[in-house]
């Protein structure tokens, strides 16, 4: 059952603490202190942005973006690097379920996925301890957030089918071609860091690619990292490779990474069949 909380609503006195820019929100502190049981009601109206308040503050967030007819089928949220004395909930069919809390530790960069509940609109529940008695400096505690459409919560280590792989090329945040230069192994993440020299960017959804600009470096030539998990064992490997995948958080993770030439055999197969779910611009 939900606790025992009074539901502050955004009246005009209040609008200060529950005004948005659409996308995030930020406390201002001042409501902290003021009653424990008071629970601050948000409601954001895009698929990403930021959450952020007070020690001594509680929060209800409603996630409804303006694409109503969209269905997002995955939430994803990136605590703050230190989300000591917090607590993070989401809330299906008015109960809360713990996600993640924090006892004074660092939760780093790691990120928490979690399916919708059905049709309702996404619910999280921020609760911050109050301030440490001592402390001068007022942080803020909170959590960014990513609503994802069509896709899988946990990365697969499987290489691709045909099928998932001409979908791939067509419906990923990125699209590049290139080589492994280096694998980094993180096992406080329990993720692998994949440093790729691009030959070709395709398309990417931000600018997680970056183009060389080092005088004694081909103008064509791009850099970036791609995250896979650590159970996938990834190691560098000879030759060209098709790279593709999502974005979240500024971060590119792994999904289908084809041979390059296993890609265009692959591709010619399925334009003789007429199976290609898109028309991919090969060179």
């Amino acid at each position: 059952m939900l606790p025992t909380v009074i539901f502050l609503a955004c009246l005009p006195v209040l609008a200060l603490y529950c005004a948005a820019d659409l996308c995030n929100w930020t406390g201002s502190g001042l409501a902290a202190g003021i009653d424990p049981r008071i629970v601050l009601q948000v409601r954001l109206r895009c698929t990403e942005g930021f959450v952020s308040c007070y020690p001594g503050q509680a929060l209800r967030v409603a996630l409804e973006p303006n694409l109503s007819s969209i269905r997002y089928n995955t939430i994803c949220i990136q605590p703050s690097p230190s989300l000591s004395g917090a607590s993070v909930y989401i809330e299906r069919a008015g109960e809360l379920e713990l996600l993640v809390t924090e006892d004074g530790g660092s939760t780093g960069r790691q990120v928490f996925c979690f399916r919708a509940d059905g049709p309702r609109r996404p619910i999280i529940y921020l609760q911050v301890g109050p301030q440490t008695p001592g402390t001068w400096i007022r942080r803020t505690v909170g959590f960014r957030y990513e609503l994802l459409r069509n896709r899988s919560v946990n990365a697969s280590c499987r290489p691709c089918n045909d099928t998932e792989l001409l979908m791939a090329v067509c419906s990923s945040d990125f699209v590049v071609r290139g080589y492994i230069k280096n694998v980094f192994h993180d096992p406080q993440r329990q993720t692998s860091l994949v440093e790729v020299l691009t030959t070709k960017v395709y398309w990417q959804r931000s600018g997680v690619f970056e183009q060389q600009m080092h005088p004694y470096v081909s103008p064509q030539s791009w850099r970036g990292h791609i995250r896979t998990l650590l159970q996938c064992h990834v190691m560098p490997g000879d030759g060209q490779f098709l790279f593709t995948g999502s974005e979240h958080f500024g971060e590119a993770w792994l999904g289908c990474a084809p041979r390059y030439k296993d890609f265009l055999f692959i591709y010619h197969k399925a334009r003789i069949g007429r199976r290609n779910s898109c028309n991919f611009p090969l060179d």
